[in-house]
């Protein structure tokens, strides 16, 4: 449960840039700051980013790392909830990104010794300093089978993997096969047919049959952009309540529906009004080609994703009445913004605020420059007035190696206008 967005213990749980800006000034900001890395008050845990705005607050309010280490010791931690360390062992990552470099103790300690260890090492190995991990690599080879080993190893040249294979000849033959698999898909890439030479009843008798080459002919149907994939969705969308997710080949059709125009627009109306199984990919595509008289149906749906805190249900809403500078949504907005507990809504809010009323956007654009997301701040350094203070942190943004690139690209951009 969290605390009211009015209060900076609240603030502190959604990532708003408004809290990280007045913690300083607030007496017992930096316990709320424990509180929310024990708790990890994340919506959703998978999209959601709160790490780096909580290693920059133990940074600014100079906090010492100790009790998120003991939070990574309790007795608790052998219960199995493999979220309860997720955000502590982030938050020590990024602290040493952040030059806290004694926060690497607890973690390696963690890496040895704790109950979620795989997750202590692929973050020591995304640090990327073999000096972190000396004498790590005896433990991961006696603990990890070959399926462990493929998952640790990134995508391009690690120096703690490459220090590892040279001692270690199971991670060098790991290795080995994932940079084998990486040739060998590209290859594949090369010479692989296409479907283009099938007929669009075959390609959809092929989807709709569910079996192999399904998902492949429903790519491309999408490609050729056939019509006939709209009566295909309604089909494969609908699920039971018990199980509201698409399945995968559900998924697949509305991957493929993204390469759509407005010629869906008349399907797209009739599914959000219908509520048959297919409102979901209905308001995502109105969203994108809705017209001004697709307004009084968006501002419906976001009205009442907001008072069923409904967050994900919000996204579509708020997208399209961005896109269409629906003025009368900004009290909407503004309200999405304090009070979601989404914060990765808040980008969407940012875009459609600035295109929707850019005086007032003003002073959500300085605020998302201390935000969690990655992507208000990159929407923020693009758009925040300069004044003094939002030059100072927008030089900090640029030169924070801890930060995403594409934020750092946008500051330095902004500092030089």
């Amino acid at each position: 449960m969290l605390e009211s967005a009015g209060t900076l213990h609240g603030q502190l749980q959604r990532g708003l840039g408004r809290a990280a800006r007045r913690a300083a000034d607030r007496v017992g900001a930096g316990e709320y700051v424990y509180d929310c890395v024990r708790r990890d008050p994340r919506w959703d845990r998978q999209c959601e980013s709160r790490r780096l705005y909580y290693a920059r607050l133990m940074v600014d309010l100079e906090m010492p790392a100790g009790p998120v280490a003991q939070h990574l010791s309790d007795p608790s931690d052998q219960i199995g909830d493999e979220w309860r360390v997720d955000l502590a062992l982030g938050v020590l990552a990024d602290l040493v990104r952040l030059s806290r470099r004694e926060a690497a103790v607890p973690l390696r300690r963690y890496a040895e010794e704790g109950a979620h260890w795989f997750d202590a090492v692929e973050e020591l190995i995304d640090l990327a300093d073999p000096s972190l991990t000396i004498g790590l690599d005896e433990l991961v080879a006696a603990r990890c089978d070959d399926s462990d080993l493929a998952t640790l190893i990134p995508a391009g040249h690690n120096p703690v993997i490459e220090t590892w294979a040279a001692v270690q000849p199971r991670i060098a033959d790991a290795l080995a096969r994932q940079r084998e698999a990486g040739r060998a898909a590209r290859r594949a890439m090369a010479v692989s047919p296409g479907r283009d030479v099938q007929s669009e009843a075959e390609l959809l008798d092929l989807a709709r049959r569910r079996g192999e080459g399904a998902i492949a002919a429903i790519f491309e149907l999408g490609r050729r952009r056939t019509l006939a994939l709209l009566d295909l969705a309604e089909e494969l969308l609908p699920r039971g309540d018990q199980d509201p997710e698409p399945s995968r080949f559900g998924g697949a059709v509305s991957r493929a529906l993204r390469e759509y125009g407005p010629e869906t627009l008349p399907r797209a109306r009739a599914w959000a009004v219908q509520r048959g199984g297919c409102e979901g990919m209905g308001l995502s595509i109105l969203a994108r080609y809705g017209t001004r008289q697709d307004v009084p149906l968006l501002m419906d749906e976001l009205r009442t994703a907001l008072e069923r805190r409904e967050w994900r249900a919000a996204a579509n809403p708020i997208e399209g009445l961005g896109r269409l500078r629906a003025g009368e949504a900004v009290p909407l907005l503004k309200s999405a913004w304090t009070e979601s507990t989404y914060a990765y809504l808040r980008p969407r809010i940012l875009t459609a605020l600035t295109r929707t009323a850019p005086h007032t956007a003003e002073s959500y654009t300085i605020e998302g420059l201390w935000d969690c997301e990655e992507g208000v701040r990159h929407e923020a350094a693009r758009l925040a007035p300069l004044t003094r203070e939002t030059r100072i942190r927008l030089q900090r943004l640029h030169h924070d190696t801890a930060e995403e690139p594409d934020v750092r690209t946008a500051a330095a951009a902004r500092l030089m206008t």
